[in-house]
């Protein structure tokens, strides 16, 4: 496969609209990690930067790049310090190493049964259409913790009903009547549209101190992790994590990536997704960032509104790197102009999108496997229900047991 063929790297308006199609995923889990965590807003969005652009060349597709979701949820919600999500980076970026590198996690994907991955990927599309919806009604937590619908616009309401229902109602039909347009697509749209209201009706407050210079990442801002930040974080988050990294970052990630591209993702293997989030994972520990993986969903985000090439990759990698090496920590103030209803819209739509991929399963048994798993997480976590999955496909394997 030849990096630099057309067909690998198209730049055109359908790939913009698509590497902005995960934002919805990215920023609400980045912002929060910087703005509780204390987390380094330059390190922090270099990696992503990078790790955008180095996948994309690599593997040649599409490749998703998102926060590891349990460390960051459990992080923000609990206000756990910079160190010990530094240590939480190192220890997963250890261990995606030493599963990728041995080989192990081949034998792994090789063995997951179709029913667990596609209950993954319906467990994980749900998720994201819940927090979709409650970003669109002010119900997240961070809109909680403001006490407001829409914390960075200066007025909450239009008339008796909330802005931001109002601005994600209205997002939503700017989707669905372009989600296919190759002219207009949806996506970018939805994201112009959200960025107009914003320099509109922000606060703009922040964007006075903006300063423009040349901001480069620091090496360990916050020092190295003692020991108690590593057994901290192994318990709290990395242990969690594990789970659902393989579940979702890995399999279910490798297997859409090959429904969606084919043999043009002939390169996105379980050893070479445990390496990648691994390498990334590192840089983004040293340099003050939150650790990063792959996902389904981010796939799914990606490819709904319109990303077709490897092209995205280096569109969405490119914007966040000059953005944030020219404003620095400012670049937080920029992303306060999205409204996070329109958040809240990709991700509805990236949820859906992922969620249909379990229209393949034809027999009773493996969609009582998937339906179970969405329940468990909703109930609990992804990465208890991919367990409990597993289980329960093993245990419906036999002849005796039936649903």
């Amino acid at each position: 496969m030849s990096f630099w063929n057309a067909d690998h790297f198209r730049f055109n308006r359908l790939e913009l609209a698509g590497s902005l199609g995960d934002l919805g995923t990215l920023l609400p889990l980045a912002l929060g990690m910087i703005l509780i965590n204390g987390l380094d807003p330059v390190g922090l969005f270099v990696s992503i930067g990078l790790f955008y652009i180095a996948a994309g060349l690599y593997f040649g597709v599409t490749v998703p790049v998102q926060p590891m979701k349990v460390i960051g949820a459990y992080a923000v919600a609990t206000g756990l310090s910079a160190l010990q999500i530094t240590a939480a980076g190192l220890l997963m970026a250890l261990f995606l190493l030493v599963i990728g590198a041995s080989g192990a996690m081949g034998s792994i994907g090789r063995m997951m049964p179709r029913a667990v991955v596609r209950g993954v990927q319906l467990s994980t599309g749900v998720l994201l259409i819940r927090e979709g919806v409650k970003l669109i009604m002010g119900m997240s937590r961070v809109q909680t913790l403001a006490e407001k619908a829409e914390p960075f616009l200066t007025f909450q309401s239009l008339g008796p009903l909330p802005i931001g229902l109002v601005i994600g109602v209205g997002c939503v039909v700017l989707a669905f009547l372009l989600i296919d347009n190759q002219r207009l697509p949806g996506g970018l749209v939805v994201v112009a549209a959200g960025l107009l209201v914003g320099i509109a009706a922000g606060q703009r407050t922040e964007m006075t101190q903006v300063q423009m210079g040349l901001y480069l990442p620091t090496w360990l801002p916050f020092g190295w992790p003692e020991w108690a930040d590593f057994s901290g974080a192994l318990i709290l988050m990395v242990l969690p994590q594990i789970p659902m990294t393989i579940g979702n970052a890995v399999v279910a990630y490798g297997d859409l990536s090959h429904q969606y591209f084919g043999e043009e993702a002939k390169r996105v293997t379980p050893r070479a997704a445990c390496l990648s989030m691994a390498g990334a994972s590192f840089f983004s520990a040293l340099v003050g960032g939150m650790p990063l993986c792959h996902g389904a969903g981010g796939l799914a985000a990606h490819y709904r509104f319109g990303a077709r090439t490897a092209g995205s990759n280096l569109m969405i990698g490119t914007l966040l790197m000059v953005v944030v090496l020219f404003l620095g920590p400012h670049t937080v103030s920029l992303l306060h102009l999205l409204p996070l209803s329109v958040l809240g819209v990709l991700l509805l739509f990236a949820g859906s999108e992922l969620a249909m991929t379990m229209i393949d399963l034809q027999s009773r048994k493996e969609l009582f496997v998937a339906v179970v798993m969405v329940g468990i997480t909703l109930a609990l976590n992804l990465a208890v229900a991919f367990i409990v999955g597993l289980v329960v496909a093993a245990v419906l394997k036999s002849s005796r047991f039936n649903v």
